[in-house]
């Protein structure tokens, strides 16, 4: 579970994160870059300059002599930061025509240079370093998220273009579902306090779990598929009262991005609309689901501590990562826990709260992570769109449990016996 070494030096780390974005963003045409295809989902031109505006924000505006790119774009990018000021409307992020999107990459190049300039000369107290390593953290969730995002707002068009012409995934059989087990122990998660970690990965403490088992890999497609001939969507002793409810309202009877037609299942993804391969994980479920279909096949989904303490011993095949280029989930061959880092994001059935000791830093960068400890649920282990130097064993993800256009399967667990 180590993650690639991240470049020394901070200005080139700075350069390759920012590069990185606008490469993700390349394939794609000025409109593309302006569409909101549902509230959740942030049109491309918005993430380029929202992490542009987080440099601006706390790295820049401090300096001596400091004056804005566009006195409105504080405004403008602000995503939730409320002790920065008042900001525009998530929901309406699509209705920004203006500033183009030569604007906004005239922006970012404003803002790099400057930024740039103060990390060659070493201009930057050691306090403002940790902003700037926070930042281009900031800004790798925020690739992560184009790539979602984009991916919502391509299959939402009848015609599915493809974002890109990206590799296929090699047919695998990934075998049956095996599992490991773990006897009862007390363990230790959370981060331990060296190198980079968000604030709400610790404080590192100790956590009993009991003897269970861990599948050896994730769900397939071809499993999701026995459970939808089933019954499952039709099955309300499998749901929890909130999912069926959500299920009956909106009429979900397959995964995301999933529809039926006359040769079978096909999905809307990145490369546009392909069969429904049976080897690869199933991916862009919710939390309801993912629980659903655990329960019916007579297990669990696993809880974070769980996770994190398998994993910590996993020894199997990794899963696909940003940089391996398939921003899509991989079939993986061979034994031990496969796959526990990269492919999907793994439900759990923790819910998003603070860790025991948990204190938010001061001021506007507290509101980072600690306002959304409420309503949401932890995934563990990354996805192929997660890049693999931001990565930890220790990395909490959250969403809402109904979320489901992010890049999230499902690993199950049993309990002892």
């Amino acid at each position: 579970m180590s993650s690639p070494a991240v470049v020394a030096d901070p200005a080139a780390r700075y350069t390759a994160v920012r590069t990185t974005t606008e490469r993700l963003a390349q394939p794609l045409s000025p409109e593309d870059c302006q569409v909101q295809s549902m509230p959740d989902v942030s049109p491309t031109k918005w993430h380029l300059a929202h992490t542009t505006w987080f440099f601006e924000t706390f790295v820049l505006e401090s300096r001596p002599g400091f004056a804005p790119f566009h006195p409105r774009y504080r405004y403008l990018f602000n995503s939730y930061y409320n002790a920065v000021g008042e900001m525009y409307p998530r929901p309406r992020r699509g209705l920004l025509s203006r500033p183009s999107l030569e604007d906004v990459l005239a922006y970012r190049a404003h803002v790099d240079e400057a930024v740039g300039r103060l990390l060659e000369k070493g201009a930057l107290s050691p306090a403002q370093e940790k902003v700037v390593e926070l930042g281009l953290h900031h800004e790798q969730q925020h690739q992560e998220l184009l790539v979602m995002d984009i991916q919502h707002v391509l299959a939402t068009n009848p015609l599915h273009p493809a974002y890109d012409a990206l590799p296929v995934p090699p047919v695998v059989d990934p075998g049956p579902m095996g599992f490991l087990d773990f006897e009862a122990a007390l363990v230790e998660i959370g981060h331990a306090g060296e190198g980079f970690a968000y604030d709400n990965e610790g404080p590192r403490h100790r956590v009993f779990t009991e003897a269970f088992s861990l599948a050896d890999r994730p769900v397939t497609c071809g499993e999701y598929l026995d459970f939808m001939a089933d019954g499952g969507y039709e099955r309300p002793e499998l749901w929890l009262s909130e999912g069926w409810a959500l299920i009956q309202q909106e009429g979900w009877r397959a995964p995301l991005y999933w529809e039926k037609g006359e040769k079978g299942w096909r999905r809307a993804g990145l490369t546009g609309l392909a069969a429904v391969r049976s080897d690869l994980p199933v991916v862009h479920l919710s939390y309801y689901e993912a629980d659903a279909f655990a329960r019916w096949k007579g297990g669990r989904l696993p809880t974070e501590a769980e996770w994190e303490r398998a994993a910590l011993h996993a020894e199997g095949a990794p899963g696909a990562l940003q940089e391996d280029g398939w921003l899509q989930p991989l079939g993986v061959e061979g034994g031990g826990l496969r796959q526990m880092r990269g492919d999907v994001w793994e439900w759990t059935s923790s819910p998003y709260t603070p860790y025991p000791g948990y204190a938010p830093a001061d001021g506007a960068l507290g509101e980072y992570n600690a306002k959304f400890m409420s309503n949401q649920m932890v995934l563990r282990g990354g996805c192929c769109a997660t890049p693999g130097d931001h990565l930890r064993l220790t990395y909490r993800n959250f969403f809402p449990p109904h979320s489901r256009w992010l890049f999230g399967g499902v690993r199950l667990a049993k309990d002892a016996g």
